[in-house]
């Protein structure tokens, strides 16, 4: 059987495939999600390989992937927008998650108690009037650092695995920020994309400089790190959200450098998001803004166009059978 992969949709929830993106089909309403809810969200553990957590309109679920049944995990985000999701890589029990309105809820118990953190997020921003945590990230090596970005509202950063946070959002081009990743050098190299690029930290977040790369349009969606800590990783870029073209990049040193990563054909969005999992890092999937798919069996060497389109694309994740 081959690995599945899952797509978070903005309005009609997940869908699956079981053939490496040839073929999609949606999880119904009779699956214990409503079947045009919006997902924002999905994140999947190694140390718990049956269960996929999903963020929506409407709180945090639990997918169990044997059955394909949706439960809901109660929290006061219940009636908020989960953004984003993350767990400790040391401790899947350790969850923090991220909502618009911009807040932070922290468990300790798998998700049976929730915590909000006052992180000091603004209740308002511009452009979206109320800002969204975009992306939780923990450092692979040292599970108590931990990053939080915000659409609108910079970066955040947390020493003590959550507990408490400060803003780190000096030299940052822009405070618009969409996702934040990690990579390993020797050092910590540390990138947060934006409406207006790329920017690079090498102090943890303490202080940010912009990375330049060669587009027509600046804006960058998600940082996605190849999962085999290789110095390759990848960045969603377009003309914005959802944008009328798009093109994915790819760095294979770290970030100093980057290039076009050759998705074929013409995308009619902003490329969006990458899908990579360690446990075979050599496959990987991407999509844009609204919906179209792709696939690399070479670690992004080369892509192939995937069949079928679906809607507004939130959120991707690939786990194994």
């Amino acid at each position: 059987m081959a690995p599945r992969l899952y797509v978070g949709t903005g309005g009609f929830s997940v869908w699956y495939s079981n053939d490496l993106g040839q073929t999609f089909d949606r999880l119904w309403g009779n699956t214990g999600l409503y079947s045009e809810t919006r997902v924002w969200s999905l994140n999947w553990h190694p140390d718990r390989p049956g269960e996929v957590l999903a963020g929506t309109d409407s709180g945090i679920h639990r997918l169990d992937v044997a059955t394909h049944k949706f439960t809901p995990v109660p929290s006061p985000m219940d009636t908020m927008q989960v953004w984003s999701i993350a767990r400790s890589p040391g401790n899947p029990d350790l969850i923090i998650a991220g909502t618009r309105p911009g807040a932070l809820f922290r468990s300790t118990d798998g998700g049976k108690a929730w915590s909000k953190i006052d992180a000091g997020i603004p209740a308002t921003c511009l452009y979206v009037t109320y800002p969204r945590v975009t992306k939780i990230l923990f450092d692979t090596q040292n599970h108590n650092l931990v990053w939080a970005s915000l659409e609108v509202g910079g970066v955040y950063r947390s020493e003590d695995a959550g507990v408490t946070w400060k803003m780190s959002s000096t030299g940052l081009i822009s405070d618009d920020v969409h996702d934040v990743g990690v990579m390993h050098n020797g050092g910590r190299v540390l990138f947060a994309t934006t409406n207006e690029g790329i920017n690079v930290s090498h102090d943890d977040g303490e202080s940010w400089k912009q990375q330049p790369f060669a587009s027509k349009n600046p804006y960058t969606r998600t940082i996605t790190p190849r999962a085999d800590d290789s110095g390759v990783a990848f960045v969603a870029n377009g003309d914005g959200p959802p944008g009328s073209w798009g093109r994915l990049l790819r760095t294979r040193d770290y970030g100093k450098h980057w290039e076009n990563a050759g998705l074929p054909g013409d995308l009619q969005s902003s490329a969006w998001l990458v899908a990579t999992n360690r446990v075979n890092p050599d496959l990987l999937f991407a999509s844009s803004a609204l919906g179209q798919y792709f696939r690399s069996d070479d670690g992004g060497e080369s892509w192939e166009a995937l069949p079928r389109r679906l809607t507004e694309t939130r959120a991707l994740a690939w786990i194994p059978a």
